[in-house]
């Protein structure tokens, strides 16, 4: 990694990596570029605690500001690409990921060649979409949402945070409820779920605290024992996958079954895109960016696949194994607990492992929803990032707790709302650099906090409306089937692709009369 150079106001110190970490004083003039609120970091007795903690422990105070690149490291080397995969494959070589595969078989009636085909697909594409979005890390200095802006516009925009806060906090959610599963089982209920929860709840919050270094720092090497685990279960697990089953229904219905999870597998990875450059902002603007694209994709759609895949294994087993049924009908993480039983205590020792490693997932989607809440409002951005990842971790940890006997649903739902908008924002972000900002040249981002030099956002919140539209009537939940999903089989999920194109065919022309008649 890159040597590291002075900090702002400070002589040089060794051992640091810029490019992993900086300073993050709030009284950095290059830091406050365009800063236009009114808003005196050097005056905020909260951000005045939180520098100081930042001294004594290392920890990172920056928030949503810019980061400018005198703060970042001047040159990006092999490392600093490997370091980029290595955080999307140890963020996601992780259990969720495993309970996504499952839904093939178990809730959709696929055959495992069917989930293998689908899921390595749908993971890639995902995938691709999140690489996509971080190059725009090292490229502004910004955090994604606020690279939003120059799309959605500065009033609009707040839509994507506001999304992006579900996301984050419902995968905490997701991941803590997993967790907590997983450690009950592996006790024999004499620990419970909740405690569980609040276990892996307690973690996530500590690492998040800390910030950019101890966040890299973690995910470096987070997937080592995750990857050992997962080949454990292949070889412990792996004879009792069921090869053979194949895609119930007749012929509209299996179709339908079989694009309604490759969507669901897509959402997975696409659901990052809202906080994958988040982690870049310390790298500098030399980076590659087509090298940056790939690390991300590779490390993400990779992890996601292994996961995928996995769970669709364990997932066509169940029929055959009554052991596996029963503890299926305890939970989700009792199954996974269940697959180790041969083992006995080194099983019990490896459930234990993937348990802890949900927080991999965790950590990531946490710090972006504490970075999102500053996005809401300049009185939001006046309480540092600190205390917001406070008030996430309260939030998911209550919210997992209350509903931790029903994760399959609420997985399976709040993930397929959350690959809609995001896939309509990632196109929205597409036509806007290609089309009408002629590549990276029209963007200016130091003018991040600037309303006035940044897009209204009618045409985008237009296009997004319709996109949403798109949605709704493409839209195969639980809860409601959209007029066009019901016209293939059972019901189709349709939301992704219709929604992108309808958003995708209206954004042009309105963006066209936006600049034509408000010049901005």
């Amino acid at each position: 990694m890159s040597d590291a150079g002075p900090t702002v106001g400070t002589a040089p110190e060794k051992g640091i990596d810029r490019s992993l970490y900086a300073s993050a004083t709030m009284i950095d003039p290059e830091a406050q570029e365009g800063n236009t609120d009114g808003t005196v970091w050097s005056d905020n007795v909260l951000y005045r605690w939180v520098q100081r903690f930042e001294k004594l422990a290392g920890a990172e105070a920056r928030g949503i500001e810019r980061v400018p690149e005198s703060l970042r490291s001047h040159k990006v080397a092999l490392a600093d690409y490997v370091q980029m995969a290595i955080i999307w494959f140890s963020a996601n070589l992780t259990a969720n990921n495993v309970l996504l595969g499952l839904l093939g078989p178990l809730v959709f009636d696929l055959g495992l060649n069917d989930c293998l085909l689908l899921g390595t697909f749908g993971g890639l594409v995902g995938a691709a979409a999140c690489g996509y979005i971080s190059t725009f890390g090292p490229l502004s200095g910004n955090r994604t949402l606020v690279v939003a802006r120059y799309t959605m516009g500065w009033w609009p925009s707040r839509i994507c945070v506001l999304l992006n806060i579900v996301i984050m906090l419902g995968y905490g959610l997701v991941d803590t409820l997993i967790a907590g599963q997983i450690l009950s089982a592996v006790n024999g209920q004499g620990l419970t779920v909740i405690v569980g929860v609040i276990i892996a709840a307690i973690i996530s919050l500590v690492i998040c605290l800390f910030g950019m270094k101890l966040f890299h720092q973690y995910e470096r090497y987070a997937f080592i024992p995750q990857l050992l685990v997962l080949f454990i279960l292949i070889g412990v697990a792996g004879p009792k996958f069921d090869t053979s089953t194949v895609s119930t229904g007749n012929g509209p219905t299996r179709s339908a079954d079989q694009m309604s999870f490759f969507f669901l597998c897509m959402s997975g990875p696409l659901a990052w895109t809202p906080a994958s450059a988040d982690f870049y902002v310390y790298f500098p603007p030399t980076a590659s960016r087509w090298k940056v694209f790939m690390s991300s994709t590779l490390g993400n759609g990779l992890s996601t696949i292994i996961t995928l895949l996995l769970g669709s294994g364990v997932a066509s087993g169940v029929a055959g194994n009554p052991s596996w049924g029963a503890a299926y009908g305890v939970s989700e993480g009792a199954l996974l607990t269940e697959v180790f039983a041969p083992l006995g205590t080194f099983g019990h020792f490896c459930a234990v492992v993937i348990a802890l490693g949900m927080i991999a997932n965790n950590v990531p989607g946490t710090y972006s929803a504490s970075l999102s809440f500053q996005l809401l409002g300049r009185w939001f951005q006046a309480i540092p990032r600190f205390f917001w990842t406070i008030v996430g971790v309260i939030i998911y940890t209550v919210c997992a707790c209350a509903g931790r006997d029903k994760l399959f649903s609420i997985f399976q739902n709040f993930l397929a709302l959350m690959g809609y908008w995001t896939a309509m924002w990632v196109t929205l972000t597409l036509e806007e650099e290609f089309i009408f900002r002629k590549g990276l040249a029209g963007y200016d981002w130091k003018a991040w906090n600037q309303a006035k030099k940044l897009p209204i956002g009618i045409a985008a919140f237009t296009a997004f409306c319709i996109g949403w539209v798109g949605a709704v009537l493409g839209m195969f939940q639980t809860y409601f089937t959209g007029p066009l999903a019901a016209t293939v089989g059972d019901g189709i999920d349709l939301g992704i692709p219709v929604s992108i194109s309808w958003a995708a065919l209206s954004y042009p022309p309105l963006r066209w009369l936006e600049l034509r008649f408000l010049g901005r």
